[in-house]
């Protein structure tokens, strides 16, 4: 059996889940930064698992286009394009905005207070810095808000799409500004949804987006030759 660098055992049938999960969370934070080289064995050592463990997590992680395999380097942390950000912007704005509306129209009192409870440990983890709380929270808020708009087909579509936004919303939270501006935000839109008034919601949605893309493509913005 093998265990974690902290010593604690890893079941045989979770292995691959939890290399899975460890690769993807420090890419998403980025802590793996876009084209940074994976080294096989480099992480092998650090995890303390099999070279054929590793390779069954990195091509799911290939499949979810969070890396790419180039031939005579390996797998590589991918990079997404400026066009891609916005045209993934462009799709979370429509998704956003729709879910968000009909989840303020429809939404049962339980998945209420489930969104109210996912805002407030973004808070907690945004006092406390905590970038891995951040991401998850956001993720739950999002899980919430998409599997209780009525609309399985639009959860799917937002789904096979959130590793992609998830590195661009780490993209744009790396301006200092952005996370209490992103809050604030959330905080309008949350409001709205209380109140069911589902067109305010949606054009909250909406405006939070545009706001996360801003930051973004300012980050994401080749720098002019000659610039600081």
């Amino acid at each position: 059996m093998s265990t974690t660098p902290a010593g604690i055992p890893i079941q045989p049938v979770t292995l691959r889940g939890q290399v899975e999960t460890f690769l993807r969370q420090a890419i998403v934070e980025g802590r793996f930064k876009p084209g940074q080289r994976l080294i096989e064995r480099e992480l092998c050592e650090q995890l303390q698992v099999s070279r054929p463990s590793l390779r069954e997590a990195l091509r799911l992680l290939e499949a979810e286009r969070l890396i790419r395999i180039v031939p005579h380097r390996g797998p590589v942390v991918a990079a997404v394009s400026l066009q891609e950000a916005r045209d993934l912007y462009a799709l979370r704005a429509l998704l956003e905005g729709f879910a968000a509306r009909e989840f303020a129209l429809h939404a049962a009192d339980e998945p209420r207070a489930q969104l109210r409870e996912a805002v407030g440990d973004l808070r907690a983890a945004a006092q406390q810095q905590d970038a891995s709380g951040i991401v998850a929270a956001k993720t739950r808020f999002y899980g919430v808000l998409f599997r209780h708009c009525g609309n399985s087909l639009v959860e799917r579509l937002f789904h096979g799409e959130m590793q992609r936004i998830s590195l661009l919303r780490s993209t744009s939270l790396t301006r200092p500004e952005r996370l209490s501006h992103s809050l604030g935000e959330i905080d309008a839109m949350v409001s709205a949804i209380e109140q069911r008034d589902g067109e305010r919601a949606q054009s909250l949605a909406r405006h939070h987006v545009a706001q996360a893309e801003a930051a973004a493509l300012s980050m994401l913005q080749p720098t002019p030759a000659g610039s600081p």
